[in-house]
């Protein structure tokens, strides 16, 4: 069986690849491309996950043009950062966030709660100005912007990956069910981006491509604390830039979410994370 390894160069965005053995032919299974079966392996090697396609019904979420995304993405939008926040264990209720985003403090709430919000929603509102002015890009420059802001008062460094700042470590992630996987080394996170980069440009649809980029780099852990907030946004920018609509994962289903997300991180395998999130999808 061929197998395609690949060499990097220094920098995150920068790589050699030079494959060994027996060409690996590249198939196209709903808009991804795949290697063919004899190097199913692969899809794991350039991603840091695998999913099965077919069972992921992406047509959930709806092509409604850009405009109309951003429109239902605004109206939305207390819900998106309550529903946010309420999966990271913030207690504020939705009531309780609509009073906050119209400028009034809450009496009887955290100072961090509150702030958590209010980095939650610098965020999104980031994500709708780079949709609106056209410069949404699925890259680094762009995650890094939006870790910045929400992830700026609890990561120990936001705004560049593990090991880019003062501080070093960190990835390793803990399990709803009490267990805990050891994170990925820092030293592999510019492979693993240049790889997964590489992937994702040859992904035809946005949908399939915004999932997997959730999926692998929620997985992967590049940043301190903040992955899974960063990585929905971006999924979300991604999808509302070719005009789909956003996805909004909702507290009340928190345990089918917390199922996945240890599926995930226990096997890598991202396909309950890719089903559940497009079965989080706006209703039309």
């Amino acid at each position: 069986m061929s197998e395609q390894r690949r060499n990097w160069s220094a920098g995150a965005e920068k790589y050699v690849k030079r494959a060994i053995g027996e060409s690996g032919e590249r198939l196209l299974v709903a808009g991804a491309p795949l290697l063919a079966p004899s190097e199913a392996a692969a899809q794991k090697e350039l991603t840091g996950i695998s999913w099965d396609a077919s069972e992921i019904d992406i047509d959930r979420i709806h092509q409604v043009g850009t405009d109309k995304a951003r429109h239902r993405f605004r109206a939305a939008l207390p819900a998106l950062i309550w529903n946010t926040a309420a999966l990271e264990g913030n207690t504020f209720t939705l009531p309780e966030v609509r009073t906050l985003l119209d400028g009034v403090t809450v009496s009887g709430k955290r100072v961090e709660e509150e702030l958590q919000i209010l980095a939650l929603s610098e965020g999104y509102s980031a994500i709708d100005e780079f949709v609106g002015a056209g410069n949404f890009r699925l890259d680094k420059a762009t995650s890094d912007r939006v870790h910045g802001l929400v992830a700026r008062h609890e990561a120990i460094e936001s705004g560049h990956f593990r090991g880019e700042g003062s501080t070093g470590g960190g990835g390793s992630v803990q399990l709803s069910n009490g267990g805990s996987v050891e994170g990925v080394p820092q030293e592999e996170l510019p492979a693993r981006w240049g790889n997964l980069m590489e992937y994702l440009s040859d992904v035809e649809d946005a949908r399939l491509r915004a999932l997997v980029y959730n999926a692998a780099v929620t997985r992967t852990q590049f940043y301190f604390d903040g992955n899974k907030r960063t990585a929905r946004l971006m999924m979300t920018g991604e999808l509302m830039a070719h005009g789909h609509d956003p996805v909004n994962v909702p507290h009340a289903r928190r345990l089918e979410y917390n199922v996945a997300l240890d599926h995930l991180f226990s096997t890598d395998d991202a396909t309950p994370l890719m089903r559940f999130t497009a079965s989080c999808a706006l209703p039309s």
